[in-house]
């Protein structure tokens, strides 16, 4: 749908180049204020509970959030968003609960840093190409995002929208780095999750209310719009029954949910705040608000099903910039419209950040590439040019938001959570048995994708026409379950197999000591946000390296 004959559509354009005037600004101040590396990457590690929360909500409330899910709920009801954004509360909850309290204590960079110092220099280097290639398909998907609202409102070509999209975010992330990201992700939350509730509240007027959307809601091919499982035969999950149903079912929970544990933007956002408490109550803080808002996009989307079920399939993308421009009054579609493309970019700077930081930190050093906080500085902002480069042409060449976030997502749980998880809660997990369980996670995947797709093929088949588009990303979807289950049987027999010839290595913080294992999960009174480090006497007095007894 086009927007550019909108009669305000300038009001609109006024409100986004507010908006990037405010990102370039805060950047520019944000560049003063940055000395070295560890203020660039980790803001000082001095961001309180409410800036740390925001920044994750705002990170993880991306353009796929409001616009995917909006239009996979249209045509697919609660089933086509499992993925993003139930599957992303579940991650900050799994993340605070069980890993997000030790990374703060070991005073990470990176979340490569933990794959350097608990299975050495071959998983860190595997690991880094890992987490910057899933960011480079992830930053993509979200300047597709940006070009889709800029063609809709000016008519330009996508192409144009990338390219606009990404030099602005490269540009201001390149000046502030993470405190840029993080106050303008402060800021941003309040528009987004202001403008997405406005959009909520007015359609679900025009539907009459709670009792109208939930009898008259639906889905373009799912009966039961609101269902979050399976569904009786022929329909079952997505057009799938019996076991490729239940295992596409799985993989939708697990993709975010478990694939964007080991991830360097939710951890650098963690390992930035003032304490450990700050850190793991920011993480379910941000799951509670992520839940809260994230749920209004697809809620939109079913609603919206009720009073326009035919909007044109080239269309739907843009159902959100479609119901603001139909049902808002002019000066919320413009504050809406500026804040769907803030929350674009704060993803954007993000996911940017996050590869350049890995580079500098883990790479350039395997690299044999000595160098002062200063020179670090330098590399990573030279880094988040490249990368900001890449990904443009990465989102001109595949151009669907959902879909990237999918493939990044992927790579991510049959590759790095298996040994992650097993690094921090299993002390038999070593070098082989990591390196094992990643190269088979995301062997296998491949392998799978491959052979489910004659079955999916089967299914997406309509009067004899087959869906190739469809058929190849369902193939993707289900041929990570399997994946995940080999990585985690690889990790402990080759463990177990190669423990003599390669012992495990000890844990170790960012200055190489012994880290206190105790209390390492994320059951920690919330009054202790407000103290300052060192951490409370219970874990001061921890002795290094008193590891509990593995259950294996």
């Amino acid at each position: 749908m086009d927007l550019s004959n909108y009669e305000y559509t300038h009001w609109v354009l006024a409100g986004i180049l507010v908006f990037f005037a405010v990102r370039m600004a805060i950047g520019y101040w944000a560049s003063r204020h940055v000395n070295n590396a560890s203020d660039y990457i980790v803001a000082g590690r001095g961001m309180p509970i409410y800036m740390t929360s925001a920044s994750i909500m705002a990170t993880w409330f991306a353009a796929e959030t409001l616009m995917g899910a909006s239009s996979h709920a249209y045509t697919h009801g609660f089933q086509g968003v499992i993925f993003d954004p139930f599957g992303a509360v579940l991650c900050l909850l799994v993340s605070g609960l069980f890993f997000i309290r030790l990374m703060r204590r070991a005073r990470y960079l990176t979340v490569v840093d933990f794959f350097e110092k608990r299975f050495g220099k071959e998983v860190c280097l595997i690991a880094s190409i890992v987490q910057i290639l899933a960011y480079l398909v992830w930053t993509a998907a979200q300047f597709v995002a940006g070009s889709v609202v800029v063609h809709s409102l000016l008519g330009w070509p996508p192409w144009v929208g990338v390219v606009l999209v990404g030099m602005i975010v490269t540009g201001y992330t390149t000046m502030g780095g993470m405190l840029a990201d993080t106050l303008l992700d402060f800021i941003q939350m309040f528009f987004t999750a202001g403008g997405i509730t406005a959009v909520f509240l007015y359609i679900l007027s025009a539907v009459g209310g709670i009792e109208g959307m939930l009898e008259h809601g639906g889905s373009r091919h799912v009966p039961d719009p609101f269902a979050l499982g399976p569904l009786e035969h022929p329909h079952g999950f997505l057009g799938y029954s019996g076991l490729m149903g239940i295992t596409y079912w799985i993989s939708q929970w697990l993709t975010i949910g478990l694939g964007s544990v080991a991830t360097q933007d939710l951890m650098q956002r963690s390992m930035s705040a003032r304490n450990e408490a700050t850190s793991v109550w920011g993480s379910y803080v941000a799951a509670i608000l992520y839940f809260v808002f994230g749920v209004m996009s697809p809620l939109i989307g079913i609603m919206m099903h009720k009073l326009n079920p035919n909007i044109p399939d080239e269309q739907v993308e843009q159902l959100l910039l479609i119901v603001s421009q139909q049902y808002l009054p002019v000066w919320l579609n413009v504050l809406f419209i500026a804040a769907l493309t803030s929350a674009m970019m704060s993803t954007s700077d993000s996911a940017i950040l996050a590869g350049a930081s890995v580079f500098t930190e883990n790479i350039l050093p395997i690299l044999g590439k000595r160098s002062d906080e200063v020179q670090k500085l330098w590399w990573t902002r030279l880094m988040v040019v490249i990368i900001g480069t890449a990904c443009v042409g990465i989102a001109l060449v595949i151009g669907e938001t959902y879909r990237l976030a999918m493939i990044a997502w992927s790579v991510l749980l049959v590759g790095m959570f298996v040994p992650f998880a097993f690094g921090m809660y299993w002390l038999g997990a070593n070098r082989s048995g990591a390196l094992a369980s990643i190269g088979g996670g995301i062997g296998t995947w491949i392998v799978a994708v491959f052979c489910c797709y004659p079955f999916t093929a089967l299914a997406s088949t309509v009067n004899d026409t087959l869906d190739f588009e469809k058929a190849a990303w369902d193939a993707v979807f289900i041929g990570s379950p399997p994946a995940l289950v080999v990585a985690v049987v690889l990790m402990i027999v080759v463990s177990r197999l190669t423990k003599s010839l390669d012992p495990p290595m000890p844990l170790t913080d960012v200055d190489g000591n012994l880290l206190p294992m105790q209390n390492r999960m994320g059951l920690i009174s919330a009054r202790l946000i407000f103290r300052d480090e060192p951490p409370p006497p219970a874990e001061q007095n921890a002795a290094a390296g008193s590891i509990p007894k593995s259950p294996l």
